[in-house]
């Protein structure tokens, strides 16, 4: 009969350690099984509310997130078209005497002047309108209109039979507006009706007024 030392020292057979392994492993599904077993599912709910409540938690942090940072980008696209908005405004604005002073020369030509001079400056003008152009510079509208005081700043008024009463006669200065916003409203001379035309006017509305008592004088 073997002793327990001999037992020790022995090494062990394939069947032994199959044994020994199938013990090990029922014993470890016991484990597990009363590990699982031990948990209540009031617990396990509980739990679950817990994660879902986190993680829409850390969804709607997401969001708000995403929303900052779209605010910020379009914040700063705003702030960029405003910077160089500014910039472009008061450099075309700071070109504007430049552009008059070539249109005032043009005018007012001088025919001792050679006219090849009068040629180099109309092309310097057009390259000069030509890039304020491309810019967004676009001249106000104002000789034979309407006149609007949000374009036109009116100078002086003058009686004019052949216009319309508030119709501008001539442009002084040219009015400009930048990408659609107004840059500088056009001086302008603006038609009045005459005194001729106002009593002309009163005198044909007496007539008419005399003809319509007189008709219903003759009614009554």
């Amino acid at each position: 009969m073997e002793n327990e030392k001999d037992r020790e020292t022995r090494p062990q057979s394939e069947g032994e350690r199959q044994v020994v392994d199938g013990r090990d492993a029922v014993s470890s599904g016991s484990a597990v099984r009363s590990d699982t077993t031990v948990r209540d599912p009031q617990e396990l709910m509980s739990s679950y509310d817990k994660l879902l409540q986190e993680k829409q938690e850390l969804y709607d942090r997401l969001l708000r997130k995403q929303a900052e940072l779209e605010n910020f980008r379009k914040r700063m696209q705003r702030e960029k078209e405003d910077f160089l908005q500014h910039a472009t405004t008061d450099l075309v604005r700071a070109l504007l005497p430049t552009l008059d002073g070539f249109e005032r020369a043009l005018k007012q030509r001088d025919p001792a002047v050679p006219e090849h001079f009068y040629k180099g400056m109309e092309l310097i003008h057009k390259q000069l309108a030509d890039v304020l152009g491309r810019a967004g510079l676009v001249p106000v509208e104002a000789a034979g209109r309407t006149f609007d005081p949000h374009l036109h700043q009116a100078v002086e008024t003058v009686e004019s039979a052949g216009h319309d009463d508030n119709e501008v006669v001539e442009e002084l200065q040219k009015g400009y507006k930048l990408k659609e916003r107004l840059l500088r409203p056009a001086i302008v001379k603006v038609a009045v009706a005459g005194h001729h035309s106002a009593g002309q006017t009163r005198s044909d509305s007496r007539a008419r007024s005399k003809e319509g008592t007189r008709t219903e004088a003759g009614e009554d």
